[in-house]
């Protein structure tokens, strides 16, 4: 069902999002930061920095990246749609592997009888 700021995101997103942010507001309180500095530091509202920490779907990706450098954490937004981590990509790209290689007769290396 749509909302006013788009489709509805699937049931598994909407969580991993308020995981996200709640993990975002714990890292910035055991650091000690407050609400306004880090607000300030990142060049968004307070009221956006709420939305992060909440998790919401509607605040830019961009906004999510600044705070997570600011945290010291941004590295881990790169590893997110890592190839190496993604298993069904590779076991679908492992089923089109050829089950056998043939060389060809002008590909093979010309084969000299022993003396």
């Amino acid at each position: 069902m749509p909302t006013r700021s788009g489709p509805s995101l699937p049931l598994p997103a909407v969580r991993a999002l308020r995981k996200l942010g709640a993990d975002i507001r714990d890292a910035r309180l055991r650091r000690r930061i407050p609400t306004a500095t880090m607000a300030e530091r990142a060049s968004i509202t307070r009221p956006t920095l709420a939305k992060v920490e909440k998790g919401e779907p509607g605040v830019q990706m961009g906004t999510y990246a600044t705070v997570l450098f600011l945290l010291g954490m941004v590295q881990r937004l790169s590893e997110l749609a890592d190839i190496r981590h993604d298993e069904t990509g590779l076991h679908l790209e492992e089923e089109q592997l050829p089950k056998r290689i043939r060389l060809s007769s002008s590909s093979s290396p010309s084969r000299k009888p022993k003396s």
